[in-house]
C-alpha cells in the first residue's frame, strides 16, 4: 500500500507573529536559527515551506512546539469564516481563498467577524423569536444567553484539541494507584474508593426509572446508578462522580480558564471534563495508546482489552494527543438519522458548519443503512484535502420490550496521511483520487455546483443568465413530477 505523501509545512504569518512577540527582527531570528535573512523572509512569507531541521530549530529557540505551525485551527476559523460570510444578510459569499488567507493571517480579525455574525443571528432569534405574553406573564422579559452554551464548550475542547493534559494525568495516576485491572472491570474498585475517601454508597435505582443513569444525593451521601448499566458504563459513572468530587479544584480552574459567557456553559463545561476523566481512568492514557498501536486502532479488540463501549473506545482515541506520545489525530461525532450532531470533538482540521446541517454524501449516514457494520470512506473536501473516515451504529437504551431505543452512528476521522496506521485502511487505494467520495461541508457552504444531492444553491454561485437569455441554474433540479 502506498502512503499518502506528506503535506508540506508553511509558516505563513505565524512565524512572523511569533517572531515579534519575542522582540526580534529578522536578523536577530535568522542568526538564531543558523540560516540566511533572505532564507527566513521567504519562510515568514510562504514561499518556502519549513524544513524538519529549521522546524526543530524555532522550537527550541522561540520555545513551541512543532504542532504550532499546523493549520488545523486556521482551517476551523476558515470554515466559521465561510458560514458567517455565506449568510444572505452578509451581502453573499467571499471567494474561499480569500476566506482562508484571512484566517490565515489575520485570524483576530477573522474571529471578531464571526463572533459579530454570531451575535447577529442571536440578535435576530430573539427579536422573531415567539412572543411569551398573557395575564400570567410577571416580572421581567426573559433573554437568551450571549451564546449557545453546547457551541462555547466544543469551542473550548477544539481549541486544546480535544486533549486537557493536566486531568489526563491525574486521571492516569489514580488508574495506577487502583487495585483492579483497567477499564471496566474496576467497577469495583472506584466504588470501594468512593466509600473510603468520600462516605459514597452506592445503590441502584428503580429499574422502572431509566430516566438518570447517575443521580447523586449529597446530603445522604448515596449515588444512585440505573441497573440496566453494563460494567463499563458503571465504571464509567463511578468516575465521572469520583471526578466531581475529588478533582473539584482542577475543574474549576480549567472552567476559569475558559472564558466562558454563562453558568450554563460553564455546567456543561464541569460535566464534559468530569467525563474526560472518567474515559482517562477507565483507558489510561500510556496504556491505551501503547494498545492502540499495537492494535493498529482496531476498535473492537480495544473494546475487547478494556471492557468498555465502542462509543467509548472511539471518543478516547479522539484525545490522544500528548506530547511526545500522540496517537492518530482523529475527529470524532455522534449523530441520529436527522442529522443532529450531539457529540464533535477534533484534534483535525476537520470542521462541519455550525449552520444548515452536514453532507449527506457523508458515510456517516450510511451506517444506518448497515446497523452494527463498521463502514469505511476516503472523503475529499472542496478544498482537495482528503479524510480517512469509519462509521458504525450504536443503540442506547432499549431495557424492555416498551423501553425507548435510541439510535447513533459514532464516526472517527483522520487526514489520509494517517490512514495507513488504521487496520481498516487495509485493501483501499488511499492514492488513488478516485476512490475518494467528494463531499462538502454542508449545503449552505459548499461549493460543489457538480453535485446532486444539494439541497440548497451554492453560496459562491448564484444564478446567471446565458447569452441566449436562458436562466443557468449551478445546481441540479429535480423534475416536478418524477419519470415513472
Amino acid at each position: 500500500m502506498t502512503r499518502p505523501a506528506a503535506r508540506k509545512i508553511y509558516a505563513h504569518a505565524k512565524l512572523r507573529r511569533l517572531r515579534r512577540a519575542h522582540g526580534l527582527n529578522q536578523v536577530e531570528l535568522a542568526r538564531e536559527l543558523g540560516i540566511s535573512t533572505s532564507y527566513l523572509n521567504q519562510i515568514e512569507h510562504s514561499q518556502r515551506p519549513l524544513t524538519a531541521p529549521v522546524l526543530l530549530r524555532i522550537s527550541e529557540v522561540l520555545g513551541v512546539e512543532p504542532e504550532f505551525f499546523s493549520d488545523t485551527d486556521e482551517e476551523r476559523l476558515a470554515t466559521d469564516l465561510r458560514t458567517a460570510l455565506a449568510d444572505e444578510a452578509c451581502g453573499g459569499a467571499v471567494p474561499s481563498e480569500q476566506v482562508t488567507e484571512v484566517s490565515r493571517d489575520h485570524p483576530e480579525l477573522a474571529r471578531a467577524l464571526v463572533a459579530l455574525h454570531r451575535r447577529y443571528r442571536e440578535a435576530v432569534e430573539h427579536v422573531t423569536g415567539p412572543a411569551v405574553t398573557g395575564p400570567a406573564v410577571t416580572g421581567p422579559a426573559v433573554t437568551r444567553p450571549a451564546a449557545e452554551p453546547h457551541d462555547e464548550v466544543r469551542d473550548f475542547f477544539y481549541t486544546h484539541h480535544n486533549h486537557i493534559d493536566p486531568l489526563d494525568r491525574a486521571a492516569e495516576t489514580l488508574a495506577g494507584a487502583l487495585d483492579a485491572p483497567p477499564g471496566g472491570r474496576s467497577a469495583p474498585a472506584l466504588a470501594a474508593l468512593l466509600a473510603g475517601r468520600h462516605g459514597v454508597r452506592v445503590a441502584e435505582t428503580d429499574h422502572r426509572d431509566t430516566a438518570d443513569l447517575r443521580r447523586y444525593d449529597p446530603a445522604t451521601g448515596v449515588l444512585r446508578l440505573s441497573p440496566w448499566l453494563t460494567d463499563g458504563q458503571r465504571a464509567f459513572q463511578l468516575a465521572t462522580q469520583l471526578a466531581l468530587l475529588e478533582q473539584r479544584e482542577l475543574l474549576d480552574e480549567l472552567v476559569a480558564d475558559a472564558g466562558l459567557t454563562s453558568p450554563q456553559a460553564e455546567s456543561l463545561a464541569r460535566i464534559g471534563l468530569a467525563n474526560y476523566y472518567a474515559g482517562a481512568v477507565l483507558m489510561p492514557y500510556t496504556a491505551v495508546h501503547a494498545a492502540a498501536e499495537e492494535l493498529r486502532y482496531d476498535i473492537e479488540l480495544l473494546q475487547a482489552r478494556f471492557g468498555v463501549g465502542f462509543e467509548t473506545v472511539c471518543h478516547r482515541l479522539s484525545t490522544l494527543q500528548r506530547t511526545g506520545r500522540r496517537g492518530v489525530p482523529f475527529s470524532f461525532l455522534r449523530a441520529d438519522r436527522a442529522g443532529n450532531i450531539s457529540k464533535r470533538q477534533s484534534a483535525t482540521g476537520f470542521h462541519f458548519s455550525r449552520l444548515g446541517g452536514t453532507c449527506p454524501l457523508w458515510t456517516v449516514y450510511e451506517a444506518f443503512s448497515a446497523p452494527g457494520r463498521i463502514l469505511t470512506q476516503v472523503a475529499e473536501m472542496p478544498d482537495g484535502k482528503r479524510y480517512f473516515w469509519l462509521a458504525r451504529t450504536v443503540t442506547h437504551g432499549g431495557h424492555g420490550q416498551r423501553a425507548a431505543r435510541a439510535e447513533f452512528a459514532v464516526a472517527l476521522g483522520c487526514e489520509l496521511r494517517h490512514a495507513h496506521r488504521l487496520v481498516y485502511a487495509e485493501g483501499t487505494a488511499l492514492d488513488d483520487p478516485r476512490a475518494a467520495t467528494p463531499i462538502g461541508l454542508g449545503c449552505r457552504i459548499c461549493d460543489r455546483t457538480d453535485c446532486a444531492q444539494r439541497a440548497r444553491p451554492p453560496a459562491t454561485s448564484p444564478l446567471t443568465v446565458d447569452p441566449d437569455h436562458r436562466t443557468r441554474i449551478p445546481y441540479p433540479v429535480l423534475p416536478a413530477h418524477p419519470s415513472p
